[in-house]
């Protein structure tokens, strides 16, 4: 074996899963078929839980450049119509403002911190497997060569070449009766307005900052970034045309859709400066997420519309979720099944964002019919209870993985508990920054320290204390144990002061079914 582990693609995704396997005790070989990081931002940001995740592994302070914890947003998007979080006593829908392009650059900073070797310019052609590792083919500055490694990652985009050499279809739709357009541009200060930071477009009226705006004749988004204001329009069955993208071109098309006129003139700064048109769009889902040894990880397992930002969370949450499963089945130790256990728990995931993003897609399309529905749907969200649902699905709070046991909190994403320990008080997500399972026992005699005989080189111990501060409202109580996973997922938690031997056999279970066996 040249190496454990090949991953095919430099993004966000595959550098993530690197780091994971990094901090597991693995490393990886990371492929990247462009000379550098592309200067095209895909995405404008971070939006659900993934913020949180990121900030359990100590990458929030990197992108966001405060030592703040994540908050959560007061308001949000479904479908260009307003969510008002503000209102939710549990609030699920975080948000960060922070240029693709950045991301990869403080992905690729912590991968290389931790070893990982990236190799740019290497593109993967070909690859063969049998039951003891992968054979990669792959053509490089100096020429083709093989690598051999135990595992082979596809983190390699929508037009994945791992997933086509391996056969997996790609079922979905195809749909081309759309065309979006997006650039950096300047505004007049004078229609900027400076209580709410939304824009005032002559002759048509104030639009909000950072919102899908419908109207019959298309969409628009007018995104004062910190790095420069972006602005789209979104129309239907208009021709694209074959030229290359131009700021007049984006004009017409935000008079078309506003019926007026936008001022508004070449960006500023250094760039790089977007100046995109996007005709139609995808939605699909792979098959298969694993074939023996190789796997699929992020839009090379599944395609859909950008529509309220799922991208990232979706991709990233699949990394973390792959990382710790693949290192115990390198090192040895993971129980039989486990490595499955990505794609029953993360495909479900991908089903659910495909899901909502074509439903938002459905209540931003042009037509009177879907004015109506759009007219019914906020009757609908003036009940919390409907935005809470949605704010669930949007950020991905409402998985939960299908784990024995009935607490609750098991399955899903641990809360941000703030925990008293002999050193002081601390954030649940300053002890996660290693990727180790944690066993946190707050029972008041600190009685599971006997249970992880066997298991203490593979899962740490936390004894502390609680107060039950940054637990979800709904959950009365503060737990008095909690398994974590190093993907930050409740494996086992339970309420009892001093649990007694069945409930102490449960854990047992729990630590035997993500962990492996003692020794």
């Amino acid at each position: 074996m040249t190496t454990d582990v090949v991953i095919a693609g430099a993004g966000p995704n595959g550098l993530m899963l690197a780091c994971e396997l990094s901090l597991a005790g693995v490393r990886p070989i990371v492929l990247e078929r462009l000379n550098g990081q592309t200067k095209e931002n895909r995405a404008n940001g971070l939006v659900g839980q993934v913020v949180r995740a990121l900030d359990r592994r100590g990458l929030h302070e990197r992108l966001s450049g405060s030592a703040e914890p994540p908050r959560p947003s007061p308001g949000f998007v479904f479908g260009a119509m307003p969510l008002d979080l503000g209102r939710l006593d549990d609030n699920p829908m975080y948000g960060l403002a922070v240029p693709q392009r950045r991301i990869e650059q403080v992905l690729e900073e912590r991968a290389l911190e931790l070893g990982v070797e990236i190799r740019r310019g290497h593109e993967l052609t070909g690859l063969s497997q049998d039951e003891d590792g992968v054979t990669a083919e792959i053509a490089g500055p100096e020429g083709p060569y093989r690598l051999r490694s135990r595992y082979l990652v596809g983190a390699d985009g929508g037009r994945s070449a791992t997933r086509k050499l391996c056969g997996i279809g790609f079922p979905g739709v195809t749909r081309d009766d759309s065309v979006s357009r997006s650039a950096h541009i300047t505004v007049p200060a004078e229609l900027i307005d400076p209580a709410t930071g939304g824009l005032n477009v002559p002759g048509y009226g104030p639009i909000p900052p950072f919102m899908h705006h419908r109207t019959d004749h298309g969409m628009f988004v007018y995104a004062p970034f910190s790095t420069g204001t972006l602005v789209n329009a979104t129309e239907w069955n208009q021709d694209s045309g074959d030229e290359p993208m131009s700021l007049d071109e984006l004009r017409e098309s935000v008079r078309r859709v506003l019926g007026a006129d936008l001022p508004f003139g070449p960006p500023e700064g250094p760039g790089p400066h977007q100046l995109r048109r996007l005709s139609g769009g995808n939605t699909r889902l792979a098959e298969r997420f694993r074939v023996g040894r190789v796997l699929l990880l992020g839009d090379a397992a599944h395609v859909h519309s950008a529509i309220g930002g799922p991208g990232l969370n979706l991709g990233l949450q699949d990394a973390l979720n792959l990382g710790w499963k693949l290192a115990g089945e390198i090192h040895g130790w993971a129980p039989p099944g486990l490595l499955d256990t990505y794609e029953t728990e993360r495909r479900p995931a991908a089903e659910r964002v495909v899901m909502h993003t074509q439903a938002q897609a459905a209540l931003i399309a042009p037509g009177a019919e879907v004015t109506a529905l759009r007219v019914l749907f906020g009757e609908l969200l003036r009940d919390a209870r409907t935005t809470k649902h949605i704010a669930d699905m949007m950020s991905g709070a409402d998985i939960r993985y299908a784990l024995e046991g009935t607490h609750p909190l098991t399955g899903r994403p641990a809360p941000d508990l703030v925990l008293e320990t002999e050193t002081g008080s601390v954030r649940l997500a300053e002890l996660t920054r290693t990727a180790r399972p944690l066993l946190i026992d707050l029972t008041p005699d600190a009685a599971l320290a006997g249970v992880l005989d066997g298991r203490r080189d593979r899962v740490d111990l936390v004894t502390a204390k609680t107060s039950g501060e940054g637990l979800p409202t709904a959950l009365r109580g503060a737990p008095t144990a909690l398994l974590l996973r190093p993907d930050c997922y409740v494996a086992w938690a339970s309420d009892s002061l001093s649990p007694d031997a069945k409930e102490l056999d449960t854990l047992r279970t729990a630590l035997a079914s993500a962990f492996g066996a003692a020794r």
